[in-house]
């Protein structure tokens, strides 16, 4: 997972069981064309699972995490963890070093 949107799909659907697409597209601010792109690309890589059906007379697609998708996030989340801490532990040492300077 390389681009926010796709990170911010999979975090939203870890929210919930199910997400209707409109839900999610107004939630993100994306066009229908943008987030339909970003979906395949993660439903290729069986990250989530695209459910179509009708709400009444009304077609509709929810949208599902699946477990490889929740495994994904994790993996992402720790990764990103590891990152921050790291920029943490150079700015703290940075502040000690600039204080410790003539």
């Amino acid at each position: 997972m390389h681009q926010r949107v796709r990170l911010a799909i999979l975090t939203v659907l870890s929210e919930t069981q199910e997400c209707k697409f409109s839900t999610l597209r107004d939630e993100l601010k994306l066009t229908d064309g943008n987030l339909n792109r970003h979906l395949r690309v993660l439903e290729q890589a069986s990250l989530l699972q695209v459910v179509k059906g009708y709400e009444g007379r009304r077609p509709t697609t929810w949208l599902r995490l699946t477990r490889q998708g929740r495994a994904a996030l994790r993996a992402e989340i720790a990764a990103l963890e590891q990152l921050v801490s790291r920029v943490r532990d150079a700015s703290t040492a940075h502040l000690n070093n600039d204080t410790d300077a003539p």
